[in-house]
């Protein structure tokens, strides 16, 4: 058997990293041989997190615009021609048979060039509203696998394949969990138990409304599990003398802490909603503002397009959020409701159609 070599590209977030690092492992479980190199950008987050998955990573020289003017604006061209040059020197070292972006401006030159080589390219888009890089990168892509539908307005139709994004794997059956996830996390059986979820490093506003709010869970006898963020846990951590209330920097065993709650309060990145269609809890999801072209709003608004989900405004938080949460915990049908729709917009299969997609391009060379 041939010894394929693959190179994934993408970062900057973990809504980027961690699909790529899904992609190389079923890539890795089907082709054993198979060599693999990530590229990323240098000081980001993938330049840890991909070799702590096993997986050797280069680094380019290379970021975003910033939507104001800066110094490092004024520096982007000069970092995009050493990236576009070291691309080069990568592809033609590594001579990958495939090479996959997940997004981001690390994944740029590299597709790129690779391209312009003539090697098969496939791009994997998580977003309901693409970034840039991704929109520029289709015009050459020999496949593009979104996770959203009448995403044409942005790619081309006959090159789009709906896969979904790649989820963990633990996640898809949660329910056998329940009863171990409560006594992980010591929880009270007669009580509904909200889960907050602001990403790994936080989400102020957020945290800012669940500290207002903790009388009315109190009211409503809920107790809560507030991942709150590493950059915000020595503020918040004083509030734990709640007996209601447990706070937690970071959560590893995401599935335990799905299969424990009723409810959920969520950001809406790409990653996080098709988690929690997998999942298939009631969500109220407060997109993040201060992301490109506000696409957490509009993943957010694609599943309440389809009655799957609550979506809150950080503007509407204050005015609106008692009286959101007050109709949602004492509505039981509404619960079921926003579940089953929920659930029917999981695509567990993701991954594994993602490298489908891949094994066709390598089987056509």
């Amino acid at each position: 058997m041939k010894q394929y070599k693959f190179i994934l590209s993408g970062g900057g977030t973990g809504g980027h990293i961690y699909p790529a690092i899904a992609i190389a492992n079923e890539l890795k479980s089907r082709f054993p041989n198979a060599e693999f190199l990530f590229v990323g950008a240098k000081d980001k987050m993938e330049m840890q997190k991909v070799p702590q998955a096993g997986y050797k990573i280069i680094g380019l020289w290379i970021a975003g615009l910033q939507r104001r003017l800066t110094f490092d604006n004024t520096l982007f061209p000069v970092k995009l021609i050493s990236s576009l040059l070291k691309s080069r020197t990568i592809i033609k070292q590594f001579e990958p048979d495939v090479v996959i972006g997940t997004g981001g401006f690390a994944s740029g030159p590299l597709l790129q060039i690779a391209a312009i080589a003539g090697i098969p390219t496939v791009i994997q888009e998580q977003n309901s509203y693409p970034g840039i890089t991704n929109k520029l990168l289709s015009k050459k892509a020999k496949k593009i696998c979104v996770a959203y539908e009448n995403l044409e307005r942005f790619f081309p139709k006959e090159k789009m394949i709906l896969t979904g994004n790649p989820v963990r794997q633990d996640l898809i059956d949660i329910d056998s969990k329940r009863e171990i996830a409560l006594q992980h996390f010591d929880l009270d059986t007669k009580k509904k138990t909200l889960l907050v979820l602001g990403g790994s490093l936080g989400a102020r506003r957020i945290n800012e409304l669940i500290a207002k709010e903790i009388l009315l869970f109190a009211a409503h006898n809920v107790q809560v599990i507030w991942q709150c963020g590493k950059l915000y846990f020595d503020d918040y951590k004083r509030l734990e003398e709640n007996e209601n209330i447990q706070i937690h920097s970071f959560i590893d065993k995401m599935d335990l802490v799905y299969a424990a709650a009723d409810i959920v309060v969520s950001r809406a990145g790409a990653s996080s909603v098709s988690e929690l269609c997998i999942v298939g809890k009631p969500v109220i999801f407060i997109p993040s503002p201060n992301v490109a072209e506000d696409h957490q709003t509009k993943n957010a608004q694609a599943i309440v397009d389809k009655n799957g989900a609550i979506l809150l405004k950080e503007v509407e938080l204050d005015s609106q959020f008692g009286t959101v949460f007050e109709s949602l915990i004492k509505d039981e049908a509404k619960q079921k409701m926003l579940s089953d729709n929920i659930k029917q917009l999981a695509m567990p299969e993701a991954t594994k159609r993602i490298v489908d997609e891949i094994v066709k391009l390598i089987d056509r060379k």
